[in-house]
């Protein structure tokens, strides 16, 4: 989700807490569309990230330094000009619109005090850092918009600064019940997009939310809601804004049952009470803890684009064949009743008289009357060894068709663990021994370069609540690796029943395992499988021992004859990651 007007003024009543005074050190733009500045002041040192980009507007305080261009851009040189060692005043936010003003008091060249206005705008594409005069001319900004740009509003030099208003919106800490019950219930739409397009700064996830919170389905149009429903959402709506507005805030990430993050709020979300919910002592650390998985996890997808594309092409191919070939192998479920034609006519076809094109027989091993077709060109005997022959020639066939299909199986469950575990790569060191296992496949030509290839990832390792040491793979290698070196024969094997994803190894020390840690065990197969995010998961476990590897098989595919199992959520939050 994009940064809201709530988020913005959770973030303004943190800024001002922490660096409000601070005097600013050091100004830089790492980026195009992106400062960091350096403040010192009574509370310390901080760094304040302020990112003007299209798709990723942020703000937040970081200690993470980004390396800085050699030659500083015109904008960046301007601020040093200006504002280098200027002090802030005071941090502010019009309504609860996506804008952050920092008032900024600095010396001229002649020694005189003077105050400078730098704005950031978090509004997406239209997202901008504008430098100000205390009287509210536009000194410059970073990306700069002509008229030919926008018919709205003009961002260069010597220009005044307003915003821009292109949709009429309350200020939703400043309604009144008439007010909210004239705007919103008149609106012949969604529910939360009645209020969500009504009021400045209310995000889709907030309407969701508010509409949550006062019982009422969201969908539903907003001028059917009546009498104490809307009196009800009206008072939902205003627990929510005196929260804002006294800055009690809560911020938190929202995370799926894959340990995604899926959304952050600076107020509690009830509507994903069944998710794993993490607070945060800051929205900064919200926010760059957030966009930080955010962006590994779009890294990591990019990075294995061609991987994934080798895989998936080749999967459907294979499925394809798949089919075709149980096709034909149906068609050869009649085998058998030609070699029973044959038998018959050499049984019964000695009264058979010339040119008779069938032949009424008793089929002795059902019992039961059968009308042979015969050939009246051919003898009977020559009509026997045809359906001798058709019947050899489809014998054959499903013999070469079984052997086919089971290659074909083996396949097709080797390329969707190996998509599987593409969707589970934390790091691009995990996508090497995929990459590996796709070469030695045959779906990606070897490029020898007279290097080995490098495996730095290594199986991830929990420990469980009671102490012991357990497992988990994260390719199809590192599975045979933990089950046939790592484990000994008194360790524990998990595994989700009937579906690709990782070996978990539970290493016993000779000892017998409590109950908790079989169930966290069971919950970490579960968790890395392609079932993972499933109400229940089926989990198979065994001792080691009586795990096998068949000759021949395919990496990370075993079997095994004797085994229990357990059905268990695939959430992993409380088990203790050690490292990888």
């Amino acid at each position: 989700m994009a940064l809201d007007g709530i988020v913005i003024a959770n973030i303004v009543s943190e800024l001002n807490e922490r660096i409000c005074g601070a005097r600013i050190s050091k100004i830089a733009q790492p980026e195009a569309d992106e400062l960091i500045l350096t403040l010192k002041g009574p509370k310390g040192q901080h760094r304040l990230l302020l990112s003007a980009g299209a798709s990723l507007p942020l703000i937040y305080l970081t200690q993470t330094n980004k390396p800085s261009p050699l030659t500083a851009p015109n904008f960046c040189m301007l601020l040093r000009k200006h504002i280098g060692n200027g002090k802030l005043l005071r941090i502010w936010q019009p309504g609860l619109e996506r804008i952050i003003h920092f008032e900024i008091e600095h010396f001229n060249e002649m020694g005189d005090v003077c105050r400078k206005d730098l704005v950031l705008e978090l509004m997406g594409k239209h997202s901008n850092l504008i430098f100000c005069d205390e009287k509210g001319m536009i000194i410059d900004s970073i990306k700069h918009v002509s008229a030919q740009t926008s018919s709205v509003r003009e961002v260069l030099p010597g220009r005044p600064y307003f915003i821009a208003v292109t949709q009429e919106k309350c200020d939703p800490r400043h309604t009144c019940e008439e007010e909210f019950c004239t705007t919103v219930f008149s609106k012949p739409m969604p529910l939360a997009k009645a209020l969500y397009s009504s009021y400045t700064g209310i995000s889709p996830v907030i309407a969701e939310e508010i509409c949550h919170r006062a019982s009422l389905e969201s969908s539903q149009s907003a001028n059917s809601i009546e009498g104490l429903a809307q009196i009800h959402l009206y008072r939902q709506f205003g627990l929510l804004m005196e929260d804002v507005a006294g800055a009690h805030f809560a911020p938190s990430i929202i995370y799926d049952g894959q340990h995604v993050p899926v959304e952050f709020s600076s107020v509690p979300l009830t509507m994903y009470q069944d998710m794993e919910c993490v607070p945060f002592d800051s929205a900064s650390a919200m926010l760059e803890q957030y966009y930080t998985m955010k962006n590994t996890v779009t890294r990591i997808r990019q990075k294995s684009s061609d991987l994934r594309r080798i895989a998936t092409t080749a999967l459907d191919r294979c499925r394809k064949k798949y089919d075709l070939q149980k096709r034909q192998l149906k068609d050869t479920e009649k085998r058998d009743k030609y070699r029973v034609y044959g038998e018959l006519i050499n049984t019964y076809g000695y009264n058979v008289a010339p040119g008779s094109k069938k032949l009424d027989a008793l089929n002795y091993y059902t019992n039961e009357m059968l009308t042979i077709p015969l050939d009246e060109t051919i003898t009977p005997q020559e009509n026997a060894q045809k359906y001798f022959d058709k019947y050899n020639k489809l014998k054959r066939t499903f013999e070469a068709l079984s052997e086919h299909i089971q290659e074909t199986e083996a396949e097709i469950a080797q390329l969707e663990s190996i998509c599987t575990f593409m969707d589970m790569a934390l790091s691009e060191e995990d996508l090497v021994q995929v990459k590996e296992e796709l070469t030695d496949a045959g779906y990606i030509r070897r490029k020898y370069t007279g290097k080995k290839v490098k495996i730095t990832s290594r199986p991830f390792h929990y420990l469980s609540s009671d102490g012991y040491d357990m497992y988990v793979g994260k390719n199809n290698y590192q599975n045979d690796e933990l089950t046939f070196k790592i484990a000994s024969g008194s360790d524990w094997w998990f595994h989700a029943k009937g579906a690709p994803g990782s070996h978990v190894i539970v290493k016993a020390r000779g000892e017998e395992l409590p109950d908790r840690t079989f169930e966290e065990a069971a919950r970490l197969a579960a968790h890395y499988s392609k079932n993972r995010g499933a109400e229940k998961v089926e989990i198979d476990y065994v001792e080691k021992k009586h795990v096998k590897k068949p000759n021949g098989a395919k990496p990370g595919f075993v079997v095994y004859y004797t085994n229990y199992s357990m059905m268990i959520e695939s959430d992993i939050s409380g088990i203790q990651l050690v490292g990888d």
